[in-house]
C-alpha cells in the first residue's frame, strides 16, 4: 500500500492503518528526520526477521534502532540515565541523533546486540512519532538495504523498488540522504560512531 500521509498535520485514520499494519506483524518504510527507514513493531519477531532478511543481516549484528516518542518512553529501554546524560538527551532530542545506551530488560532479546546495547532515536518528525505515541512502544528502525542513493528520497521509487517486501510505504515528502548522527553513551567518554545530520557540539 502506498499511503499519503501529511507531515505536519497526520490524518488520525492513516496513522491507524499504519499502526494495525505494524501491530499485524507489518513492515513499513516511513519518514524520519533524516532518511526514510524501514520499520516494524519492535515486539513481533517475525517482522524484525523480516527486516533483517531484506537487509541481509544478522538481527544482533544489525544496527537497528528504536524510534521512541519522548525521553520518558526513550528511558524504559535503557538501563539508566544519569541526571547529566538526561540534560545532554533532552538539549538534543527531538533531534537528527542515535544514541547509543546499555539495553534494559524491556529490549527484546533478539534486538540486544552482543555488547548488550541499543540504539535510541527521538526524530523530529510528526509522522514517526505520531505513529509511535499511538502504537504505545517504540517503532523497531533500519536503514534501507544497500547504498544511500537519490531512489530512497521520493516515495515513490521506493514503492516501486520496494513493494513486494513492504505491507506499506509512506509518503511523507522527500525525504534526505544524511542519516542520523549517532553518539555512543556507554562511556565515560561519549564518542561520535557517526557523523551525519546532527551537529555534535559536546
Amino acid at each position: 500500500m502506498f499511503l499519503h500521509i501529511h507531515p505536519d498535520n497526520p490524518n488520525p485514520r492513516h496513522i491507524k492503518t499504519v499502526v494495525e499494519c505494524l501491530l499485524d506483524g507489518g513492515v513499513i518504510i516511513y519518514p524520519t528526520d533524516t532518511i526514510y527507514g524501514l520499520g516494524c513493531d519492535i515486539f513481533q519477531h517475525k517482522a524484525v526477521e523480516k527486516i533483517c532478511r531484506i537487509k541481509n543481516v544478522d538481527a544482533q549484528k544489525a544496527q537497528l534502532s528504536f524510534v521512541c516518542y519522548d525521553l520518558s518512553d526513550m528511558s524504559k529501554y535503557t538501563k539508566s540515565i544519569s541526571t547529566p546524560l538526561y540534560r545532554l538527551l533532552k538539549s538534543y532530542l527531538p533531534g537528527a541523533y542515535t544514541f547509543i545506551l546499555s539495553a534494559s530488560k524491556e529490549v527484546p532479546k533478539i534486538l540486544k546486540s552482543k555488547k548488550n546495547t541499543i540504539g535510541l532515536r527521538v526524530p523530529n518528525n510528526n509522522i514517526a512519532r505520531t505513529m509511535v505515541h499511538e502504537l504505545n512502544h517504540p517503532l523497531l528502525s533500519a536503514s534501507l538495504p544497500g547504498e544511500m542513493v537519490e531512489e530512497y528520497t521520493d516515495p515513490e521509487l521506493m514503492y516501486e523498488n520496494f513493494k513486494n517486501l513492504v505491507d506499506i510505504v509512506i509518503d511523507g515528502g522527500i525525504g534526505g540522504m544524511i542519516p542520523s548522527t549517532v553518539i555512543d553513551c556507554t562511556k565515560d567518554d561519549y564518542e561520535v560512531i557517526r557523523q551525519g545530520a546532527g551537529v555534535w557540539l559536546e
